[in-house]
């Protein structure tokens, strides 16, 4: 099969939720709508396929039935699922556990992510990292409730990108929209939630302070990213993370304005979400629309393809095989 899968998106309602995801053009169910599933094969929020031979499937049984699409791949789930996140109010601060505590404890995939900023209103900021120097320090700042001298306040702007390994305490706040690459897990670790009362049940939200206290690195330090540029004639990409930087996955930015050939390595498949613009995707001299807001798989069993039009796409690949 040399096709694209284009996938449908799934919604989901939270407390830190806006409306801002209609701009995608989305025909958004009522409520604060926070987070757009838009590539999934997590049962939580499963992706169906739209278009060709696999239309109403799903791609978590894509992967099990259909191997070839993904370069034969070793893994029991698919590895990856994309997000775009509407935080129109804070999302609580939060850790996620790496693989080997997630499978312990919570029997799923730890969770390793990473953020392009597709819109950050002026004077936004993120919680990212901590100030403790050790446990001992992180356990006592945690119990007294120091917040303010324990989480890190990090300027954003669009167009930053943030890259979240497992262990990291981290929140995107009010007036941040972010595409998010992470592991398929749906694992969070409330550490500090503001103490918001939610509306349904009159009460706070659970949080997860021995998860947290378990899972946190200490101290924090900052990953050292080797963001890669390039132009082609009109064209730019950049890779943001790849492995062994980040193990999990390889995330790029795509800005097209002219036509650009891509290829596969042997066993490779590829995220496609169109964050702006418009334009034609061409396989094996098929032409397929690209508009905002939609989100695609290129099957490995596609070896090359063109992309052409005003566009502006975030990417991703898999690291494991």
């Amino acid at each position: 099969m040399s096709e694209p899968l284009f996938l449908k998106p799934v919604f989901h309602e939270k407390i830190w939720g806006g409306r801002k995801l209609e701009s995608f053009g989305y025909d958004l169910p009522e409520g604060k709508i926070g987070e757009c599933w838009a590539i999934s094969g997590h049962p939580h929020g499963r992706s169906q396929v739209e278009n060709g031979q696999f239309a109403g499937q799903y791609v978590d049984d894509l992967w099990k039935n259909n191997k070839e699409l993904f370069g034969n791949p070793k893994g029991e789930v698919f590895p990856l699922l994309t997000k775009i996140l509407d935080a129109e109010d804070n999302l609580s601060v939060q850790v996620h556990p790496d693989n080997e505590y997630a499978e312990k404890h919570e029997h799923e995939l730890g969770k390793t992510e990473c953020w392009y900023i597709i819109d950050a209103e002026p004077g936004s900021y993120l919680i990212y990292g901590h100030n403790a120097k050790n446990k001992a320090e992180l356990d006592k700042m945690i119990e007294s409730g120091d917040w303010d001298d324990l989480l890190r306040k990090v300027p954003v702007k669009t167009g930053d990108f943030f890259y979240v390994p497992s262990g990291t305490v981290h929140a995107l706040n009010t007036g941040i929209m972010a595409l998010e690459t992470q592991q398929s897990s749906d694992t969070t670790y409330r550490l500090y939630d503001y103490d918001r009362v939610q509306k349904s049940t009159g009460k706070t939200r659970e949080l997860h302070i021995k998860q947290s206290e378990d899972t946190i690195t200490v101290p924090h330090k900052d990953p050292e990213l080797n963001i890669v540029k390039r132009e082609e004639g009109k064209n730019k990409f950049t890779t943001y993370v790849q492995p062994p930087i980040s193990p999990y996955f390889a995330v790029y930015r795509w800005q097209i304005a002219e036509p650009a050939v891509f290829n596969h390595e042997i066993g490779k498949y590829t995220l496609v979400s169109v964050i702006d613009g418009s334009g034609l995707l061409t396989i094996d001299g098929n032409d397929y629309k690209l508009e905002k807001g939609y989100h695609l798989i290129i099957p490995a069993t596609v070896d090359q393809w063109t992309i052409d039009g005003d566009l502006d796409i975030i990417a991703s690949e898999s690291g494991e095989e």
